[in-house]
């Protein structure tokens, strides 16, 4: 099974996308939508919460909007729908099972179902490593399609209905992000003993590990072993490390930016 992402100017462009994917057989389990523009007020409102629960429960990542998957409306696609607000973000609106479980919505709100259906569906699960672009895309006010196709023709034909249909390249997308940020960390990194040209990719691999949804607001020490596996077994360098630490730094910069 293939992963194949679109990032949209619209939500009714992807909408249009997502009409499309499933011509070519792709199921509805297998497609997720991630659209910014909900105000505050509308998340707030459907926010459910217990007498064990104080209010503000939906600021955290994956809390749900009235309790359970499915309850959002205002949706053509007949996807499964529900509002949450993203640290970092502000409200988004999540459509499918793809969508809610990679935002973390799914465990929260439905429990095992959610989870059951997604092993059965999806087999190699959601690409969390790819989190923070999609994010810098629904702060861009982006909407993000994704789409697992079962093998690589459906998937070289679902890439091309994409393309064109005007998907913004995630690379690009990601090569953007990080001009934007490169001068600033440059400027940190630069010392007597220390050349960003010559440690940028070291630099930029840590400081994009710390993004990684398992390792955010962890300190080094707590996810180096973690990261020597993933990264299979080489020797992590002085660059890698404070690029980690960077970037822990610049996601707290951004969800105080972008506070909800």
């Amino acid at each position: 099974m293939e992963i194949v992402t679109g990032i949209f100017n619209s939500r009714s462009e992807a909408e249009r996308v997502v009409e499309q994917l499933r011509s070519l057989g792709i199921s509805e389990k297998r497609i997720g939508v991630l659209t910014p523009g909900m105000t505050e007020q509308q998340v707030e409102r459907s926010v459910s919460t217990t007498d064990s629960e104080g209010p503000g429960m939906g600021k955290t990542m994956g809390a749900a909007v009235g309790g359970a998957l499915g309850v959002a409306g205002g949706t053509s696609l007949g996807l499964a729908a529900a509002t949450l607000l993203v640290p970092g973000v502000g409200p988004v609106l999540a459509l499918g099972l793809v969508g809610a479980a990679l935002l973390g919505l799914g465990g929260v709100a439905t429990g095992a179902a959610v989870g059951e259906a997604l092993e059965e569906n999806l087999g190699e699960g959601l690409p969390h490593e790819e989190l923070y672009i999609y994010e810098e895309a629904l702060r861009r006010g982006r909407t993000v399609v994704l789409a697992f196709a079962e093998e690589s023709d459906q998937a070289d034909r679902a890439r091309d209905v994409l393309r064109r249909a005007g998907s913004e390249d995630i690379d690009e997308l990601r090569e953007s992000w990080w001009h934007s940020l490169r001068d600033k960390e440059r400027s940190h990194y630069q010392g007597d003993d220390r050349d960003f040209d010559r440690d940028e990719l070291s630099y930029r691999q840590g400081f994009q590990a710390a993004l990684h949804p398992r390792r955010r607001g962890k300190a080094y020490a707590e996810v180096e072993r973690d990261l020597i596996i993933f990264y299979g077994g080489m020797k992590l360098d002085s660059a890698f490390r404070h690029g980690f630490e960077r970037g822990q730094t610049y996601l707290h910069s951004v969800r105080e930016m972008h506070k909800v």
